[in-house]
């Protein structure tokens, strides 16, 4: 028995089917991105410099330890809130806010701690505020 052998037709790719699904994602994707600009805050950090200022001898030095407790002039301030932080500027400055500040932070100390001790200055009106950085000679390795 002889079969007749049947001609092949050509393979053909149909690509309108895949066209209109790519279009159809396309859309999908341009409806429901959303084209909102994003705020950004812009920080110009301080550095250090090889400067030494000259000590003033009315300063009032905050130090904020890795802790997270403050000492105002050396004296412990009881409780981390702004509250108590106020009321200890405010009786070693005497009212006066014309007197310069410096923070003095440690290296561990939390972010928010140091925000919370510039708030409460700011907050009793010191414009003259200062944080202070360390040499880069007096580095220990």
């Amino acid at each position: 028995m002889k079969f007749e052998r049947r001609a092949r037709q050509p393979v053909e790719v149909n690509l309108t089917p895949l066209i209109d699904v790519v279009f159809l994602l396309l859309i999908f994707f341009m409806v429901s991105t959303s084209f909102t600009k994003q705020s950004e805050l812009t920080l110009a950090l301080p550095t250090a410099s090889g400067d030494s200022r000259e000590i003033v001898p009315d300063l009032i030095e905050l130090v904020v330890t890795k802790e997270g407790a403050y000492r105002v002039n050396g004296l412990p301030i009881v409780g981390t809130q702004v509250s108590a932080l106020k009321d200890a500027i405010y009786r070693l400055s005497k009212g006066d806010t014309t007197l310069p500040m410096a923070i003095v932070a440690d290296a561990q100390a939390t972010h928010q701690s140091v925000v919370t001790a510039m708030d409460a200055a700011g907050q009793l009106g010191f414009s003259r505020l200062s944080i202070a950085t360390l040499n880069p000679t007096d580095e220990s390795p």
